[in-house]
């Protein structure tokens, strides 16, 4: 069966266009299935394997119950609007509107649809680091967009100037970054992030930053591009509660920007999910004025299990690269004797008892060879899950 239309270009964009016109299941869902299968630990996927916070399940409860089951309001709930807003000048001394200058979404996801949907014209260039977020590529082709990317390399997966100055032009509409970074774990210098700013004025390009992992860095500071000097008037800030509250399934999402771009992206995203989550977007809004205990508190939490899985891939005989940020690390199969990055990961359920995801994943397959060894695993898991994965891997040079 071929599948015409959008989704098509969904699919070419994610790397999933097969040559006859079908569409190819993604590295994840054939993962998961091998997890499941097998029997495997899962640190392919990146959700929690934990309960958020308990204010904010029992205010979940508590709306529930108090009858907040029906449509909000097509901007969000007037709570969550202001606790975005709220927690913007609290964490970064971002002032924004909670009226006109912030939008509730379903999940960092939807809030990318409907930016990219909304605000690019056919032809226009998008410009994102690589690896990258498997949803940007579709995102990107599907709303009639040219991908480019600038590549990442390990060992600190930060870009390079030049290679950056060179993707980004006067036919470029959007500069997406993804800061925290997912896959590599990698937080974009002060540095770079000064250099986006000074190209989008240049070019007269929109920056859309996907910050989902803000509150979870590892002893270096999150900092939000709009709070950069010329950023604000030119940058869509995008977030979410699922990483920070361990509620990945509520798919609670925002976004800021000035007013003219938030109400250019509600016309498309009204007609996407129109609204969702009605007794979560209250909860989260408790999340956000949780004390700074728990903020710092999940990070340094998080940060343990990083170290945990860091040290057992380290001594199973993979190179690492320790991230500062977000769930993942990244880690190199071919001191194991693995060229094939997507060949471990199909092997690794049978040699090791654990699944992972492969960096290729991640990239355009005309890039492939440049990270064709490198994996992913996810460290958001309990730290027995950790532990045991961990003297699991460290099975595998006796295996192969």
């Amino acid at each position: 069966m071929t599948i015409p239309g959008a989704w098509q270009r969904a699919a070419h964009g994610a790397g999933l266009l097969r040559a006859d016109g079908t569409i190819a299941a993604t590295i994840f869902a054939e993962m998961s299935a091998l997890a499941s299968t097998t029997g495997a630990i899962n640190l392919g996927q990146g959700f929690p394997d934990e309960d958020g916070p308990p204010e904010v399940l029992e205010a979940a409860r508590q709306a529930i119950s108090d009858g907040i089951n029906q449509y909000p309001p097509g901007r969000g709930a007037p709570v969550l609007l202001t606790a975005i807003a709220t927690h913007q000048q609290r964490f970064y001394n971002l002032t924004v509107d909670p009226a006109t200058e912030v939008l509730v979404t379903a999940g960092a996801t939807e809030a990318l649809a409907a930016t990219l949907l909304g605000l690019l014209e056919p032809g226009d260039e998008v410009v994102t680091f690589e690896p990258f977020y498997d949803a940007y590529g579709a995102l990107i082709t599907m709303a009639g967009g040219v991908h480019r990317t600038v590549a990442l390399r390990a060992p600190d997966f930060q870009p390079d100037a030049d290679a950056l100055a060179a993707a980004i032009t006067d036919r470029t509409r959007i500069i997406l970054v993804n800061n925290p970074h997912n896959p590599t774990g990698t937080v974009l210098s002060r540095r770079t992030l000064e250099l986006i700013v000074e190209l989008a004025h240049r070019h007269d390009a929109l920056i859309v930053t996907d910050e989902v992992y803000e509150h979870l860095t590892f002893g270096v500071p999150h900092i939000p591009l709009a709070t950069l000097p010329g950023a604000p008037e030119r940058t869509i800030t995008i977030s979410s509660g699922g990483k920070t509250f361990n509620t990945t399934g509520w798919k609670i999402g925002w976004l800021t920007a000035p007013a003219p771009l938030v109400t250019a992206i509600l016309a498309v995203k009204q007609f996407l999910t129109y609204v969702n989550g009605a007794p979560f977007q209250p909860a989260i809004a408790v999340g956000l004025g949780l004390p700074d205990a728990f903020f710092h508190d999940a990070a340094a939490q998080l940060g343990a299990k990083r170290d945990l899985l860091a040290d057992g891939l380290t001594a199973a005989g993979f190179t690492i690269t320790r991230p500062q940020g977000s769930y993942f690390i990244v880690a190199d199969a071919a001191p194991l004797g693995f060229p094939d990055g997507a060949e471990f990961c199909r092997r690794l359920p049978d040699l090791a008892g654990v699944v992972a995801v492969p960096i290729t994943a991640f990239c355009a397959p005309e890039h492939h060879g440049e990270y064709a060894s490198l994996v992913r695993f996810a460290f958001c898991k309990k730290a027995d899950v950790l532990e045991r994965a961990a003297e699991q891997l460290a099975r595998i040079p006796a295996a192969v």
